[in-house]
């Protein structure tokens, strides 16, 4: 069983940073590729070396961030660490200006869980409005009127990224109690992303000084 098959119960990754990813590492393999096929003298080296440079950030922080949470840990992929957690030594989930995982005395950013200050006023705005009993506005920017008919979706709504604190929050705080694995936290950098990443630097280096 692969290390992502054991924490699959769960899986939190943002959409809109996958599809971001695949689109520059295309943009960067077509442009860096024609570079190293039809490139003259040198051209073609520092292609291959800013390739190798530029290919793993964009890996690190579109493709690889995601959080893993099963009954029994929380795995937070970041673009340079992985951070495993028992839910026994989680502390706390939350939500700021970033998402936080605290356990074992320590604080951790999850990259792919992003808070979206927008969508959080777009949902505060929507309760609101339901609250009160005000109906929704219509038409580009909210300048048609008022909706026609009764609203379909007059439920509370919560940003997405709150949504999964939240869920994350609730596995914690259930299984916290269960103590069935109150291990240490253990942190693992990412030298997959960061080898390479330091071979294309060097070259970088290298060609520039030897310019």
């Amino acid at each position: 069983m692969s290390e992502d098959q054991k924490y699959a119960d769960r899986i939190y990754r943002s959409g809109s940073a996958i599809a971001a990813g695949v689109l520059l590492l295309g943009l960067a393999g077509w442009l860096g590729g024609d570079a190293i096929l039809r490139g003259e003298e040198r051209t073609p080296v520092t292609a291959a070396a800013t390739l190798l440079f530029v290919a793993p950030l964009v890996v690190a922080f579109t493709l690889r961030p995601a959080v893993f949470a099963s009954d029994e840990r929380v795995r937070v992929r970041n673009p340079f660490r992985t951070i495993t957690a028992p839910w026994g030594a989680v502390d706390s989930v939350r939500a700021g200006y970033s998402t936080e995982l605290l356990a074992g005395g320590a604080k951790y950013q999850m990259w792919a869980i992003p808070v979206s200050m927008r969508a959080r006023s777009k949902a505060t705005r929507h309760n609101d409005q339901a609250a009160s009993g005000r109906p929704s506005r219509g038409g580009l920017f909210g300048l048609g009127g008022a909706a026609a008919g009764p609203s379909h979706d007059a439920g509370p709504r919560v940003a997405p990224g709150d949504a999964a604190v939240a869920e994350l929050r609730q596995l914690a705080e259930r299984h916290g109690e269960e103590k069935t694995d109150s291990g240490a936290v253990s942190v693992r950098w990412s030298y997959e992303i960061l080898a390479p990443l330091a071979v294309g630097a060097v070259g970088l280096v290298i060609l520039w000084l030897t310019r």
